[in-house]
């Protein structure tokens, strides 16, 4: 069930696992420090206040989280409370040849790990950022959590890696049966088109650890 309590626990959860205070999470979406405090969490007449939908879109968008995402951490479920080690993976090894497989799976052992809430996939990693190219979103240090195993929609957030070794994090635009069209993060760049032959593997963006 939805209530007042589970919302804010979520948002500090969030919080939490981007290593964040309360504060320091609303500074973050461009909201006022103090948007999340205790304080602001009732009335002045003691009633139960719910943080607003324009808040939490701009906290998930600053972190990099979906929606899926942040219902997970919505309850007491042992999934909701439950944390996964993923492999932390360079940008350059990503277009490496030998730390994938053909799924777009990490193959091999000995990754430094981080620790990350639950995300359901056990084939999961963490892809170190590198460069600009995919500023405001994610900037250089940042780690986007990957999924090959979550479904692609139009709209997500992905990361592809072609035949010839590049890899780039891109909005998906449009899939058809020959191609991709994708939109870059960083409005400097462009927005490529690729054919589905240049593909190696492309696999979704579910959060980020910034």
């Amino acid at each position: 069930m939805l209530t007042h309590g589970n919302i804010w626990r979520a948002l500090d959860r969030l919080a939490q696992a981007h290593g964040l205070s309360a504060s320091g999470l609303a500074r973050k979406a461009g909201l006022d420090p103090t948007t999340f405090n205790p304080s602001k969490r009732v009335t002045p007449q003691g009633k139960p206040r719910w943080p607003s939908t324009e808040s939490v879109a701009k906290v998930l968008a600053a972190t990099g989280s979906e929606v899926g995402g942040f219902v997970g951490l919505l309850n007491d479920s042992p999934r909701a409370l439950a944390r996964q080690r993923v492999p932390i993976i360079g940008y350059a090894q990503a277009g490496s040849e030998g730390y994938f497989d053909d799924a777009g799976y990490p193959v091999g052992r000995g990754w430094d790990e981080v620790e990350f809430p639950d995300v359901g996939d056990p084939n999961a990693y963490a892809l170190e950022v590198a460069g600009d190219s995919m500023e405001p979103v994610y900037r250089d240090g940042d780690r986007i959590i990957v999924s090959p195993e979550a479904s692609i929609r139009r709209g997500d957030r992905i990361v592809v890696r072609t035949v010839g070794g590049e890899v780039m994090a891109k909005e998906l635009l449009r899939r058809s049966a020959s191609r991709l069209e994708l939109k870059s993060l960083n409005a400097a760049h462009a927005d490529p088109v690729l054919a589905l032959d240049e593909v190696a593997w492309m696999a979704r963006i579910i959060w980020a650890s910034q």
